[in-house]
């Protein structure tokens, strides 16, 4: 055997084992996103309560309205546990999944947890729950709409781009960033923010039940704490996590200790293998060219 052809068996005896351990590992990465039961019991023996969590800012409302639909229709699920920690974020989102919280209380007891923030698009989710519990130092309320628009024309006079926009409506490029917003359009778009804004303020005037007056008074966008939240009427009670529990196995007729049934954390391959590079990618892209052009969400240093 000549020895170039050893070498090239060598070679190709390393890519088959390069290629083996590669398979082998991206199988095993596949398997261990997959494999296992869909939820997991974090404590607790007794009668089930399942726990929902709505965290970070609301861009889409699917996987919320899946696993409240799941547990509403599973008669072994006694109660829900809402926990939010979330500024708001998208309008349409944040109705939808008030909707089902709504619908889902007419089944079974849905108890609202609110850790941090629980604020704007937040709290509308939150406000269809049978019960509303908040630490005394969570900010809540933010009733209110935003939107923002990027404006660009000066900085691309500078690089030398212009744009020709040809439209058959005097509003049908109203926000655009390459051209500075008009007085008219300005006006159009606060005509659709009060709208939203109506729409806010009346689900939180039926769900609190408060007088019309005192919930536009309310709805103002500032943030209140746990504590204000209760003497304004905007939440049920003070308490912990630990205390949400406690009123949600009261509320779903459940003694002793519940067991809290959640599901189980599932990641991308993709997310898998690189972290947080490929969420920040996600969320500076959406930030940038995906916002929503109306929110319901607290502008903070948070």
């Amino acid at each position: 055997m000549s020895k170039s052809t050893k070498w090239f068996l060598l070679i190709f005896s390393m890519l088959v084992v390069v290629g083996v351990v590669f398979t082998f590992l991206f199988y095993s990465a596949i398997r261990s996103v997959s494999d296992g039961s869909k939820e997991v019991v974090t404590v607790g023996r007794g009668a089930k309560l399942a726990l929902v969590e709505l965290v970070g800012e609301i861009r889409s409302s699917e996987d919320i309205i899946r696993q409240l639909k799941k547990y509403r229709e599973d008669s072994s699920i006694k109660g829900i546990l809402l926990r939010i920690d979330s500024p708001g974020g998208a309008v349409v989102p944040s109705q939808e999944m008030y909707e089902e919280v709504r619908k889902t209380r007419d089944v079974k007891p849905v108890v609202v947890s609110m850790g941090s923030l629980a604020a704007s698009g937040g709290y509308y989710v939150a406000v269809g729950a049978t019960k509303l519990v908040a630490n005394r130092g969570t900010l809540t309320g933010s009733i209110g709409v935003i939107a923002e628009f990027l404006q660009v024309q000066e900085a691309m006079k500078k690089l030398g781009v212009d744009i020709k926009t040809v439209k058959s409506g005097k509003l049908k490029d109203a926000g655009t960033p390459v051209r500075n917003m008009s007085a008219e359009a300005e006006k159009y778009f606060q005509w659709l923010l009060d709208d939203v804004h109506r729409q806010f303020v009346t689900v939180v005037e039926q769900e609190r039940k408060l007088k019309h007056s005192d919930a536009l008074a309310l709805s103002d966008g500032r943030v209140y704490t746990g504590e204000q939240a209760i003497e304004l009427g905007l939440v049920d009670t003070l308490g912990t996590y630990e205390d949400a529990v406690r009123i949600a196995a009261e509320l779903s007729g459940i003694d002793g200790d519940p067991a809290i049934v959640k599901e189980r954390e599932k990641k991308k391959f993709f997310d898998r293998m690189f972290g947080d590079v490929g969420e920040s990618i996600s969320d500076i892209k959406e930030a940038i060219l995906q916002k929503p052009i109306m929110s319901y969400r607290f502008i903070g240093p948070f």
